[in-house]
């Protein structure tokens, strides 16, 4: 499961608004996260970056995302409107216990990050076998239950 709480960029999130402030702040990079199976998918919106500056680290269960975008004015270049952010861009995700951090894979096209996040197999649901006293029998039967984790 993602947990996606992060109480600081939210308060710098509003703060910025209220204050009109974070025009030449680089946006937060958006992105549309689902679970599709025995997978969690994350697509982040990178349009303008170049994939060789797209940088993914895991470090605990926490995956970070970091990625430039830029680009160089020349010397006779008048800017007349600049509301494209650049520079660096970070999105941190926090991640359950029930996901594989070993097993994520990254892929990029058309400016959209996609990150496939398997789910472990000790979180995936399976058969546990229940043992019960026969009445009237001194044997042991087992009676198999279907456990269900969604």
């Amino acid at each position: 499961m993602l947990m996606r709480f992060d109480p600081f960029r939210e308060l710098d999130r509003l703060s910025g608004q209220a204050s009109g402030a974070n025009r030449q702040m680089p946006a937060v990079l958006p992105m549309d996260a689902y679970r599709r199976g025995e997978n969690f998918v994350v697509h982040l919106d990178l349009p303008g970056t170049d994939p060789n500056s797209v940088e993914l680290t895991v470090e605990r269960n926490v995956l970070t995302i970091k990625a430039e975008r830029s680009w160089t004015r020349g010397q006779e270049d008048e800017v007349l409107i600049s509301e494209r952010p650049q520079g660096v861009f970070t999105r941190q995700l926090f991640l359950g216990e029930s996901l594989d951090t070993d097993a994520i894979e990254a892929s990029y096209d058309q400016g959209v990050l996609t990150l496939t996040i398997p789910v472990a197999e000790q979180a995936k649901p399976r058969r546990v076998a229940i043992s019960s006293e026969a009445s009237g029998s001194n044997g042991r039967t087992a009676v198999e239950a279907n456990s269900s984790v969604a």
